[in-house]
């Protein structure tokens, strides 16, 4: 059974997208057109993939590690339930996570 996720995207369109457990948040929300760039492909040496998660489902998260929270400081737009999304995993407990994508956001992979 998947797991659903919904991207708000930099427009503020619905974008729904289905993982498996396990499952990488940055590796969905690409396959799902959205500009979530990830630069340094989930090492935490970037913050291109920030994502926004909707205050009702922060807490249900993975607390953010300081590595995290230092790469953060350089997120565009970033907020109080700001996160990096190659560092979310889908588990049961995120069926039906929101999260946005700031309209700072920008891909240099032209899509």
């Amino acid at each position: 059974m998947g797991l659903k996720v919904t991207f708000i995207d930099p427009r503020g369109n619905r974008i729904d997208a289905e993982g498996e457990a396990g499952d990488n948040l940055l590796k969905l929300g690409q396959a799902a057109g959205l500009p979530l760039e990830g630069t340094c492909e989930g090492q935490m040496a970037c913050s291109t993939c920030h994502v926004i998660v909707a205050a009702e489902w922060f807490a249900r998260l993975t607390e953010a590690s300081e590595e995290e929270e230092d790469m953060l400081d350089f997120a565009a737009g970033a907020r109080r339930t700001s996160r990096l999304s190659c560092q979310i995993d889908l588990s049961p407990e995120l069926d039906g996570l929101t999260v946005s994508v700031p309209g700072e956001s920008t891909d240099a992979r032209g899509l």
